[in-house]
This record gives structure tokens, sequence and C-alpha cells, in this order.
């Protein structure tokens, strides 16, 4: 914490000093969002660069002078959480004054740029995410508060605790985590008693894009057990970009690629040669929208499937089909192929990228 207010007491300085050198403060932001300023690393996923582009936000400038305001409005936030010892989420600091900061998103943008430029990880700002995401299977921990969780005698999922970095006491038997893309996937499974039947796992799903606290959860599950992690996604480009995150990240977050990728990831389904393969009719499958193949032909770009030739290929057979299609097309086969026939075959035979 001393960390944070130093880093605060710093930018407020730096604003003091511009001042009485009758100059407008300004505060350089990286410009994270920049693929330039990203560079890819294997064991790491894509990171922000050491030197790269910034930005200013000028206080003389009629374009800029109401986010330097609020930079600093938040900044003082902050300031006044970390000395008390005090949380709060994004929505609570949004709703401290709806109308200074007009919407949520500003809010979400203005704490991930002060957390780009104090290099402090957000949670050490005291600033909480609500979480999205869900939790079942083989796992018990405690969280900050002493509240005992079991995920294990659970017949329903357990959110992603707001504070990961608080949990402690974690204990599984679990083999390997499943990465589920989509809550009806990941509900489907739970009714089916996948995560015991097979062997134990853990499942998690971000319930789509994940938010911060459930690719932080993976990370920390990852870190505390070092078991396979494998994700199911639907086999389209929004399924593939998902997947991406969770292993190498994005770029708006690329400053905090070290807390919150698994580059050991594996592509265990949907993949699109398994449609071939399953005999799966194409009356089920999707055609390709103008969307889906500029968001594929993006991927396909990305300097990360260069060193995924497997990955490439599947990539490769989806561009040529212009053809997707959800996990949900496996109950073309039977209603419940997906637990009892693709995920055990592929987990026992190797089937995953």
């Amino acid at each position: 914490s001393s960390q944070v207010l130093e880093a605060i007491e710093n930018v407020i300085q730096g604003v003091f000093q511009s001042l009485a050198q009758k100059k407008a403060p300004v505060l350089t932001l990286a410009n994270r969002t920049d693929w330039r300023n990203i560079e890819f690393k294997e064991s790491v996923g894509l990171q922000m660069i050491p030197r790269c582009t910034t930005r200013q936000i000028r206080s003389d400038c009629p374009q800029s002078a109401k986010r330097f305001a609020l930079m600093l409005k938040i900044l003082s936030m902050i300031y006044k959480m970390v000395q008390s010892n005090t949380y709060a989420t994004k929505r609570d600091i949004y709703y401290s004054d709806t109308l200074l900061f007009g919407c949520q998103r500003i809010v979400d943008q203005l704490i991930d740029d002060i957390s780009c430029m104090l290099k402090i990880p957000r949670r050490s700002l005291h600033v909480l995410s609500t979480t999205q995401g869900f939790v079942a299977g083989n796992l018990s921990y405690t969280e900050e508060d002493g509240t005992k969780v079991n995920c294990t005698c659970s017949a329903t999922a357990v959110a992603v605790p707001s504070n990961v970095q608080g949990i402690k006491n974690l204990n599984s038997h679990a083999k390997f985590m499943l990465i589920v893309e989509k809550d009806a996937t990941f509900q489907r499974l739970l009714d089916d008693d996948f995560f015991s039947k097979v062997s134990p796992c853990i499942m998690i799903t971000g319930r789509g894009v994940p938010d911060l606290n459930t690719r932080l959860l993976v990370r920390k599950l990852w870190d505390s057990f070092q078991i396979p992690v494998f994700t199911l996604m639907d086999a389209d480009p929004h399924g593939v970009e998902i997947m991406c995150v969770y292993k190498y990240g994005s770029v708006s977050m690329s400053f905090e690629a070290h807390h919150l990728t698994v580059p050991s990831i594996k592509w265990l389904g949907l993949l699109p040669s398994d449609l071939k393969r399953l005999n799966i009719c194409k009356d089920v499958l999707i055609p390709f929208t103008k969307q889906d193949q500029n968001k594929l032909a993006s991927i396909q770009k990305r300097p990360y499937i260069a060193c995924q030739p497997l990955w490439k290929k599947e990539l490769e057979i989806m561009a040529a089909s212009k053809l997707k299609a959800e996990i949900q097309v496996l109950t073309s086969l039977s209603s419940d192929y997906l637990s009892r026939v693709y995920l055990p075959n592929k987990l026992q035979f190797g089937g995953w990228l």
C-alpha cells in the first residue's frame, strides 16, 4: 500500500510542480491499445514493450481537460481507499457521481489507464471488478474475510470471488482444469455431473469474454496446482479470440500479462476439424458473416498464431469452409454426446492442440 500511495503522490507532485512553473499540468499515459507497443513472448503472451509510445492528457486542452480532472478525482478516491484499507467496485466509483462520470465505460477505461500509468495492478489500487464468471468442481478455498468455499459439494456453480488475490488455503485433487466459453454449456456439464464422472476436475466459465477476476482465478489455480488447462469453445472466430485472451492475454491489458495469462492452455474443442471427423450435418452449421471473416483474418495475422502450426491449420479449415459451429451442435448426434462421448474421448486419447 505504501508503494501505491507513493506512486499517486508522485503524480500529484508533478501537477504541483507544473503549476508552480506556470505550466499546464499534463498526465502521460502509455498507448496500451496500440499493437506497435506490444511484443509477443511465448512464455508470457502479449506484453507491453518497455519503451512504448505515449499520449498526453492535458489540463489546458478542451478535448482532454475533463478526462484530466476525472483521473485526478479517481486518484483521490483510490488514495483514500488505500489509506483506510477499504475497497470499491468500478460500479461503486461510477455511482458515487454518475453526472460527473457520465457512463460506466469511462470509469472502466480511466481505472485501467491509471493502473497502467502507475505500473500497479488494478487489485492493488483497491478497485474490484464486478465478477461475471463461475467455478465448479474439485476445489475449496478460504476467502479473504474467512468464508470457507467448497465448490466440490455444490450442486450449483460458485461465483468467481471478487478479490482473487485475497483467497487462500486452496485445495484440490483435480487432474485438469476445463475453461468453458458459454454459461449454457457450463450449466449442462454441471447438470451431467461431468466434473466427477470422468476424473476430478475444476470447471470455469467467464460466460463469454472473461472479466479480469476470472482470468486472475485461472492463473492463480494454474500457479497453485500446475495441472493441464483445456478450453472448450465454439468453433468460430469469437470462440478462438476468447481462448487467446485466456492463453496469451489482450492488447489493452498487456501491461499486466504476467498476472493474467496461462500460455500452457490447450485447445480441446470444438475444433473445426472435429466437424468433418464427426460427420456433423452442414444443415446445423452457421454461415460466416462479413464480421466473422474480418475477425478470423485479424486472428490469423496475430504473432502467436505463427508459433502454433496446428492452430493455424484449424483456422485455415474454418476460413475455407466459411462455416461456424456452436458447441451445442453436438446435440445433433445425441443429447448427452458432449459429456458422455466427446469430452471423455478427447481427454483419454489426447485430442487437443
